[in-house]
């Protein structure tokens, strides 16, 4: 069964949908009983870095998302929000994230670039794949995901950088490390691209 974190940061309706099409057993929940019995997790969200953390530690599931996640192995995905959670921390708040990546999430600066870009980044951007996985089985190297965000990922790591977006430069736009997997763009927007995430996150990770 595949457990969406229904924590209160923003519409988990079309995730559901999409992985219902898909054929999932999948339900929303923050109930610890249900997280812990789980074989796949996504963590969704939209929103501030702070408000998103506050949430997720008021819903008293950070304890058994940890357990899951680092200590069973438990695959889990994360959306947007969810992934800038899965870092150690972001300049748009204060408050420490998960630090399941050893990655922060920084705002857009385009000053060295000496372009100006409207913030938030927003709609279809190509996405170029920096490592085999598989929740890409593409048989190509590029894709167009829909994106809405204002902060992206930045890490040193650079095994544990699957994908990369341009937009003014070139920033990280998914994390994997293990069983863990986290997306800046919203696969539940992307269309046909998305859903085939979604289906190989289902099936094949």
């Amino acid at each position: 069964m595949i457990v969406v974190i229904d924590y209160g940061a923003g519409n988990i309706g079309s995730i559901l949908n999409m992985f219902k099409r898909l054929g999932a057993n999948i339900v929303a929940s923050s109930e610890p009983s249900v997280i812990e019995n789980a074989t796949k997790l996504v963590l969704p969200g939209v929103g501030s870095f702070d408000q998103g953390m506050r949430k997720l530690n008021e819903s008293g599931v950070v304890e058994i998302l940890n357990k899951k996640v680092l200590v069973d192995k438990t695959p889990i995905l994360g959306i947007c929000l969810g992934v800038q959670l899965m870092t150690k921390g972001s300049e748009e708040g204060q408050l420490p994230g998960l630090g399941w990546f050893e990655a922060k999430t920084i705002k857009f600066s385009f000053k060295e670039q000496q372009v100006k870009l409207k913030i938030p980044h927003m709609g279809w951007n190509d996405t170029f794949f920096k490592k085999h996985s598989k929740i890409f089985n593409f048989n190509v190297d590029e894709y167009r995901y829909y994106y809405v965000h204002s902060f992206h990922l930045s890490t040193k790591i650079d095994s544990d950088v699957l994908s990369t977006a341009f937009y003014g430069y070139e920033f990280v736009s998914g994390l994997e490390r293990d069983n863990i997997i986290g997306l800046q763009f919203h696969p539940e927007k992307s269309h046909k691209f998305g859903m085939e995430i979604f289906n190989n996150f289902i099936y094949n990770f």
